[in-house]
């Protein structure tokens, strides 16, 4: 059964963090930490801080801003951290909320409505909870039927989750799919590392993926095919877990936050990735000039470009490889679909894009589309 991509949604957090108001809260706590310990700095017993720039954010990344739940919390020298407030169990969960949102406009582009849904997934980095399921809770909260369950490949879990939405249509087993992907990234972040702290953002993005035939979508892109591939790899790490409590005396904070050796990820993922997207393009007999898009996984505008430049041999133009970094930083698994939202305009019938995510695992998603109204 062919399948396709026939409505996507995005819940863009109210609030919002310049470079330059995320580095005056680094900077007052890196200035306040360094005067604390002058004394054993002076000793060599500890490593002075390092201020940070909003120009080095840029270069580093090619982020300039990112949406976020809280930024009242990030950016208190104090806290350096979101603070949002824990919920009854009896209303919905914030990643709940942030689900019906992004769901709304995709069920609306789709012309669905949330009870003609046969199975919900949340697919995202991190969840608020083990159990029950988040997609559970927007299933009922939707009043959908048939099945949902959650599930994570860190950055690529939108990607692996329309794979799996995919599968689960074009076997019979369900007829529409929704996939959500609600990203709270700035919850995981280590605001005190110099290195990382201005990456993420938060958002969330849902996808409908279904039957191509009979869909009432004015805009769907036919999915031609998916491709995944894992390898495991420590450079991009969260040890962050239900098992934590069970070795208080190994606690650290730091460790149970986002680490990643950026140079080591860029090396070594960059090629994995150009080389899984010819790979894909070459198992489907399409010639990478038939790529009319790319809507990339949104970590590092310099990853992106030397991407794109190895699978169509040439540098991209910034329609053909459009970024939503500037704004959005890195949302996770969002990135690449939000860029497929918001810029998908001026494509053709028949026109072949790419959406491609990666990240921790390492993990790849690869999915393959074809507008066709």
């Amino acid at each position: 059964m062919r399948t396709a991509i026939t409505g996507t949604g995005l819940f863009t957090p109210p609030q919002s963090i310049s470079n330059e108001e995320l580095v005056a809260s680094f900077n007052a706590y890196v200035e306040a930490e360094n005067t604390k310990n002058r004394d054993r700095i002076e000793r060599g017993e500890v490593k002075k801080l390092e201020t940070s720039s909003a120009d080095f954010i840029v270069q580093a990344s090619g982020i300039r801003s990112r949406y976020v739940m809280d930024r009242e919390g990030i950016l208190d020298p104090l806290v350096m951290a979101p603070r949002i407030a824990e919920r009854p169990n009896d209303a919905h969960s914030i990643q709940c909320e942030m689900s019906l949102a992004a769901a709304e406009g995709a069920l609306a582009q789709a012309g669905v409505k949330a009870e003609e849904l046969d199975g919900v997934i949340v697919a995202c980095s991190n969840l608020q909870r083990a159990y029950p399921a988040v997609s559970v809770e927007v299933q009922a909260a939707l009043h959908a039927r048939g099945f949902a369950f959650d599930m994570n490949v860190a950055c690529s879990s939108a990607t692996f989750g329309i794979n799996v939405a995919r599968d689960l249509v074009a076997a019979g087993s369900a007829r529409r799919v929704l996939v959500v992907s609600p990203e709270i990234c700035t919850g995981h972040l280590n605001f005190r590392d110099r290195e990382s702290h201005f990456i993420f953002g938060d958002a969330c993005t849902a996808v409908v993926v279904e039957s191509l035939e009979g869909h009432s979508s004015p805009e769907a892109y036919e999915i031609l095919g998916t491709r995944l591939s894992t390898r495991y790899s420590n450079a991009i790490r969260n040890n962050s877990g239900f098992l934590n409590r069970a070795a208080p005396e190994h606690r650290d904070d730091a460790d149970k936050l986002f680490v990643q050796q950026g140079r080591k990820v860029f090396k070594e993922v960059s090629p994995l990735v150009a080389d899984l997207i010819a790979g894909h393009l070459d198992s489907l007999g399409i010639a990478p000039d038939r790529v009319r898009r790319m809507w990339l996984h949104q970590a590092n505008a310099t990853m992106n470009q030397w991407i794109a430049r190895k699978v169509l041999g040439r540098d991209a133009t910034a329609t053909e490889a459009p970024s939503v970094l500037e704004d959005y930083a890195n949302t996770s698994s969002c990135g690449s679909i939000i860029t497929f939202h918001k810029h998908r305009s001026g494509l053709e019938r028949d026109d072949v894009g790419l959406i491609c995510s990666f990240g921790a695992g390492y993990s790849i998603g690869s999915v393959l589309v074809r507008k066709v109204s």
